[in-house]
């Protein structure tokens, strides 16, 4: 089967259904899409399709009379495609309906494809008063979890709406130059010549910035590892670092590589990237052997040093704590159907646990930065902020940043504050 919206459906299904990760199902669809303008709709329509999930899934329960959830889950996922098609990418409806009808039949559900028309032409009918009452609901109306709604408009009340519109709105290609390789300024004329519209970033010293997603494997410069692509509020962990030539630095949490690698174009330093999971560590040689840069990469949990860790204190440590991915749901729209309010708990526990673990390994003097791409201050300040009343050695490096906010300890990023993803931020120096 190579029809878009019939591997699109199966996709959907799984992600919101059957809990699989968006990147694993890409990963096994976009390969049976020879053709680059199938893969990309695939991707739009899977994406858009779990990112717009909760609103349009519930849309369904008014639109059936039974439903196909059960029974029939991609038929469901196809619906909830087809609505997506007409309200977000706002495809021509004649096209996006028959298409979506057709893919029925290629999904094998022949029976159903009157029901697919049915249904999609009713939408069309009755689609202000389904409009309204989906967005009488900030469930529906923003397409986040109650709970994770709930959590935000108590955490930042002032700025909730602002949040969750920004989840779900395209966020801008973001690139970090290789600095070992290239300059900015080359580089960015060297992607304007090939038809991108790259433009350096305000106040990153290393960021690039494209309005849209691209293929960036086709990009001039890739090949090559002129550059890689990493957000600009993941780009700050190196600015807060602060790294310097001769120091030994560990990268905690280091999957899939973005930070380290980056600390590794700033200075000469001996890193050590530590990782638990073997699998996602393979992510960590692939970009290190890319852009043409080397560290020792460790197997181990970074709560127990002493299984890995050679007895010499780092001068440098930076946690990417394990957490919620709040953050990032404009990139990682899967996250909002995956995530539960009961994994909080064993989360900050996580965090704090690694925490505990890293700190005798920091040299005097030294510093740790620790971040998470979340916005839930139980996950930031508040673990911070516990853990240092049992730290006399501890010292709050006070800093700001030209987007977000000041959080009782440290910095916070929200979702599209300088249309960047959502991260805190604390650095605390060994006195």
């Amino acid at each position: 089967m190579n029809d878009t919206r019939a591997l699109a459906a199966q996709a959907l299904a799984d992600v919101a259904l059957r809990g699989v990760s968006l990147r694993e199902v890409m990963e096994r669809q976009a390969p049976r899409l020879p053709d680059s303008r199938d893969r990309a709709l695939l991707m739009a329509l899977v994406s858009d399709g779990a990112r717009w999930w909760l609103r349009f899934d519930a849309a369904l329960d008014r639109l059936l009379e039974r439903s196909l959830r059960e029974k029939e889950p991609r038929i469901h996922a196809l619906l909830v495609l087809g609505l997506v098609q007409l309200e977000i990418l706002q495809l021509p409806a004649y096209a996006a309906v028959a298409a979506t009808v057709q893919a029925a039949r290629e999904l094998k559900r022949p029976q159903l494809a009157g029901l697919v028309n049915a249904v999609l032409r009713r939408w069309q009918r009755e689609r202000e008063q389904h409009l309204a009452a989906l967005d009488a609901q900030p469930r529906t109306r923003h397409a986040h979890p109650a709970w994770l709604a709930k959590a935000i408009v108590n955490d930042w009340p002032d700025q909730a709406d602002a949040v969750m519109a920004a989840d779900n709105r395209e966020p801008p290609l973001m690139l970090r130059v290789n600095a070992r390789r290239a300059t900015r300024d080359a580089l960015i004329e060297r992607l304007q010549a090939a038809g991108y519209e790259a433009q350096a970033h305000d106040w990153l010293r290393d960021g690039i910035v494209l309005p849209h997603s691209s293929d960036v494997t086709r990009m001039p410069g890739f090949t090559e590892g002129l550059f890689a692509v990493q957000d600009g509020s993941a780009q700050v962990a190196a600015d807060l670092l602060d790294a310097r030539n001769g120091q030994r630095v560990l990268d905690a949490c280091a999957a899939p590589g973005g930070k380290a690698c980056h600390v590794l174009e700033r200075a000469d330093v001996t890193l050590t990237a530590l990782e638990f999971d073997a699998h996602r560590a393979e992510r960590i040689t692939q970009n290190l052997d890319r852009l043409g840069l080397s560290a020792q990469l460790v197997i181990g949990d970074a709560g127990k040093p002493d299984a890995w860790w050679d007895g010499q204190p780092y001068d440098r440590i930076l946690i990417d704590a394990p957490c919620s991915a709040t953050g990032v749901l404009r990139r990682r729209p899967d996250v909002r159907l995956h995530r539960r309010d009961t994994d909080i708990a064993a989360l900050t526990a996580q965090q704090r646990r690694i925490l505990d673990g890293l700190w005798p390994t920091l040299a005097v003097g030294g510093r740790l930065v620790y971040v998470t791409c979340s916005l839930l201050r139980a996950e930031n300040e508040a673990v911070i902020e516990a853990w240092l009343g049992a730290q006399k050695d501890a010292h709050v490096v006070a800093f700001e940043l030209p987007v977000g906010q000041r959080a009782a300890i440290g910095w916070q990023v929200l979702a599209g504050d300088g249309d960047l993803d959502g991260m805190y931020y604390a650095a605390i120096e060994k006195r």
